[in-house]
């Protein structure tokens, strides 16, 4: 596009880091599914309702780069990212991966700013907003993983 911040070459980088950022947050969906079917014992009700507003803010992120992917004039992914079953279902192994998947998704972000940083403030603030939203969710996995006592 004419009007575009980006030359073609940075616009393709772009389009590939969001396409790689939806297919994570498709992932994610159908990660937080998941861990939400296999949730046992007390404690279901609180930890399947988190993890199922988990997988509804991934399908909100996936609509969001879907959006910045057709305001470039490209096609969004159909593909979804790596979905790894471990058959490891206590609320500690479900959060664990959890914490991983948020922390490469993260890292997903961070490249994103990098890419657009200073050239579209819309894109960046996207990119901004969706680190701090991933930072919340790793602290507060932490915070779930540890012991309670243990400050």
């Amino acid at each position: 596009m004419k009007d575009s911040p980006f030359n073609a070459k940075e616009a393709k980088a772009v389009i590939a880091s969001l396409n790689q950022i939806l297919e994570l947050e498709l992932a994610g969906v159908v990660r937080y599914l998941h861990y939400s079917f296999m949730v046992f014992g007390h404690s279901r009700i609180p930890i399947t309702s988190w993890l199922r507003a988990q997988a509804d803010e991934s399908r909100d992120h996936a609509v969001l780069c879907g959006e910045h992917i057709t305001s470039m004039g490209a096609h969004p992914s159909l593909k979804i990212g790596a979905l790894l079953e471990t058959h490891k279902h206590s609320i500690n192994d479900i959060l664990t991966e959890a914490h991983s998947h948020e922390a490469e998704a993260l890292q997903e972000y961070r490249n994103l700013l990098g890419l657009v940083r200073e050239r579209s403030v819309m894109l960046e603030e996207f990119a901004r907003t969706q680190i701090a939203a991933e930072e919340e969710h790793l602290a507060e996995v932490r915070k779930m993983l540890r012991s309670p006592g243990s400050i």
